[in-house]
Protein backbone atom coordinates (compact mmCIF):
# COMPACT_ATOMS: atom_id res chain seq x y z
CA UNK A 1 0.00 0.00 0.00
CA UNK A 2 2.80 1.98 0.88
CA UNK A 3 4.80 1.42 -2.47
CA UNK A 4 1.02 2.57 -4.69
CA UNK A 5 1.06 5.57 -2.41
CA UNK A 6 4.71 6.77 -3.61
CA UNK A 7 4.63 5.50 -7.07
CA UNK A 8 1.58 7.91 -7.10
CA UNK A 9 2.67 10.65 -5.09
CA UNK A 10 6.09 10.72 -7.94
CA UNK A 11 3.96 10.40 -11.00
CA UNK A 12 1.50 13.00 -9.79
CA UNK A 13 4.74 15.09 -8.78
CA UNK A 14 6.70 14.40 -12.33
CA UNK A 15 3.64 15.44 -14.32
CA UNK A 16 3.42 18.62 -12.20
CA UNK A 17 4.79 22.44 -13.22
CA UNK A 18 7.25 22.41 -10.25
CA UNK A 19 8.86 19.54 -11.61
CA UNK A 20 8.69 20.91 -14.86
CA UNK A 21 11.06 24.19 -13.73
CA UNK A 22 12.95 21.90 -11.81
CA UNK A 23 14.16 20.04 -14.25
CA UNK A 24 14.77 23.45 -16.18
CA UNK A 25 16.19 25.25 -13.89
CA UNK A 26 18.68 22.10 -13.53
CA UNK A 27 19.70 21.83 -17.57
CA UNK A 28 20.11 25.51 -17.10
CA UNK A 29 22.93 25.52 -14.81
CA UNK A 30 24.28 22.40 -16.10
CA UNK A 31 24.90 24.54 -19.19
CA UNK A 32 25.57 27.62 -17.61
CA UNK A 33 28.62 25.49 -15.05
CA UNK A 34 30.01 24.19 -18.25
CA UNK A 35 29.95 27.61 -19.88
CA UNK A 36 31.76 29.49 -17.01
CA UNK A 37 34.12 26.64 -17.63
CA UNK A 38 33.39 24.91 -13.76
CA UNK A 39 32.84 21.97 -15.46
CA UNK A 40 34.34 20.53 -18.67
CA UNK A 41 31.73 20.24 -21.63
CA UNK A 42 31.94 16.57 -21.78
CA UNK A 43 32.27 16.04 -18.18
CA UNK A 44 28.36 18.05 -18.17
CA UNK A 45 26.74 16.03 -21.34
CA UNK A 46 28.13 13.14 -19.58
CA UNK A 47 26.22 13.37 -16.21
CA UNK A 48 23.49 15.26 -17.44
CA UNK A 49 22.83 12.26 -20.19
CA UNK A 50 23.61 9.66 -17.85
CA UNK A 51 20.70 11.58 -15.08
CA UNK A 52 18.69 11.94 -17.78
CA UNK A 53 18.59 8.34 -18.63
CA UNK A 54 18.27 6.64 -15.53
CA UNK A 55 15.83 8.81 -14.71
CA UNK A 56 13.46 8.38 -17.77
CA UNK A 57 14.35 4.63 -16.94
CA UNK A 58 12.89 4.97 -13.67
CA UNK A 59 9.80 7.37 -14.68
CA UNK A 60 8.77 4.48 -17.28
CA UNK A 61 8.13 2.19 -14.60
CA UNK A 62 6.78 3.91 -12.33
CA UNK A 63 4.22 5.05 -15.00
CA UNK A 64 3.47 1.22 -16.05
CA UNK A 65 2.98 0.18 -12.61
CA UNK A 66 0.34 3.67 -12.53
CA UNK A 67 -0.85 1.91 -15.62
CA UNK A 68 -1.56 -1.05 -13.92
CA UNK A 69 -3.01 0.13 -10.92
CA UNK A 70 -5.39 1.50 -13.55
CA UNK A 71 -6.80 -1.24 -15.53
CA UNK A 72 -7.10 -3.11 -12.14
CA UNK A 73 -9.52 -0.53 -10.96
CA UNK A 74 -11.31 -0.58 -14.37
CA UNK A 75 -11.68 -4.67 -14.06
CA UNK A 76 -13.03 -4.23 -10.66
CA UNK A 77 -15.54 -1.50 -11.87
CA UNK A 78 -16.67 -3.43 -15.00
CA UNK A 79 -17.50 -6.20 -12.50
CA UNK A 80 -19.89 -3.71 -10.25
CA UNK A 81 -21.04 -3.14 -13.66
CA UNK A 82 -21.89 -6.47 -14.31
CA UNK A 83 -23.90 -6.87 -11.13
CA UNK A 84 -25.57 -3.70 -11.17
CA UNK A 85 -26.69 -5.22 -14.81
CA UNK A 86 -28.18 -8.56 -13.35
CA UNK A 87 -29.82 -6.54 -10.46
CA UNK A 88 -31.69 -4.45 -12.29
CA UNK A 89 -32.76 -7.60 -14.99
CA UNK A 90 -34.05 -9.17 -11.67
CA UNK A 91 -35.63 -6.09 -10.55
CA UNK A 92 -37.27 -6.21 -13.93
CA UNK A 93 -38.17 -9.69 -13.92
CA UNK A 94 -40.14 -8.69 -10.30
CA UNK A 95 -41.91 -5.90 -11.21
CA UNK A 96 -43.60 -8.09 -14.42
CA UNK A 97 -44.65 -11.04 -11.84
CA UNK A 98 -46.15 -7.77 -9.78
CA UNK A 99 -47.92 -6.48 -12.82
CA UNK A 100 -49.48 -10.12 -13.99
CA UNK A 101 -50.68 -10.65 -9.99
CA UNK A 102 -52.48 -7.29 -9.84
CA UNK A 103 -53.45 -7.90 -13.32
CA UNK A 104 -54.59 -11.21 -11.54
CA UNK A 105 -56.41 -9.14 -9.06
CA UNK A 106 -57.98 -6.51 -10.71
CA UNK A 107 -59.43 -9.59 -12.43
CA UNK A 108 -60.74 -10.92 -9.05
CA UNK A 109 -62.16 -7.63 -8.05
CA UNK A 110 -64.13 -7.47 -11.59
CA UNK A 111 -65.60 -10.86 -10.56
CA UNK A 112 -66.59 -10.27 -7.19
CA UNK A 113 -68.12 -6.89 -8.47
CA UNK A 114 -70.32 -8.43 -10.93
CA UNK A 115 -70.95 -10.92 -7.88
CA UNK A 116 -72.26 -8.45 -5.75
CA UNK A 117 -74.32 -6.79 -8.32
CA UNK A 118 -76.11 -10.05 -9.53
CA UNK A 119 -76.83 -10.91 -5.65
CA UNK A 120 -78.04 -7.65 -5.05
CA UNK A 121 -80.46 -7.90 -7.88
CA UNK A 122 -81.62 -11.63 -7.08
CA UNK A 123 -82.30 -11.31 -3.66
CA UNK A 124 -83.62 -7.58 -3.29
CA UNK A 125 -80.84 -6.76 -0.90
CA UNK A 126 -81.17 -3.58 0.56
CA UNK A 127 -80.17 -1.26 -1.46
CA UNK A 128 -77.91 1.33 0.80
CA UNK A 129 -75.67 -2.44 1.73
CA UNK A 130 -75.27 -2.66 -1.82
CA UNK A 131 -74.24 0.42 -2.11
CA UNK A 132 -71.80 0.26 0.48
CA UNK A 133 -70.48 -2.98 -0.96
CA UNK A 134 -70.12 -1.18 -4.66
CA UNK A 135 -68.33 1.86 -3.18
CA UNK A 136 -65.80 -0.82 -1.20
CA UNK A 137 -65.51 -2.38 -4.78
CA UNK A 138 -64.96 1.34 -6.72
CA UNK A 139 -62.60 1.95 -3.67
CA UNK A 140 -60.35 -1.16 -4.43
CA UNK A 141 -60.54 -0.91 -7.85
CA UNK A 142 -59.22 2.61 -7.82
CA UNK A 143 -56.27 1.34 -5.58
CA UNK A 144 -55.44 -1.52 -8.06
CA UNK A 145 -55.69 0.88 -10.92
CA UNK A 146 -53.15 3.40 -8.73
CA UNK A 147 -51.28 0.39 -8.34
CA UNK A 148 -51.13 -0.40 -12.02
CA UNK A 149 -49.56 3.04 -12.88
CA UNK A 150 -46.65 3.17 -10.25
CA UNK A 151 -45.69 -0.30 -11.60
CA UNK A 152 -46.04 1.17 -15.11
CA UNK A 153 -43.69 3.70 -13.63
CA UNK A 154 -41.37 1.66 -12.34
CA UNK A 155 -40.78 -0.35 -15.30
CA UNK A 156 -40.05 2.72 -17.23
CA UNK A 157 -37.83 4.36 -14.89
Amino acid sequence: MQEKLLVERITTWVGSTSSLILHTLIFAASFIAAALGQISWDNMLLILTTIVSLEAIYLSIFIQMSVNRQAEELAEVSEDVEDIQEDIEEISQDVDAIQKDVDEIQEDVDEIQEDVEDISEDEGEDAGHARRQAEAIEQLTADVRRLLNDLEQLKKS
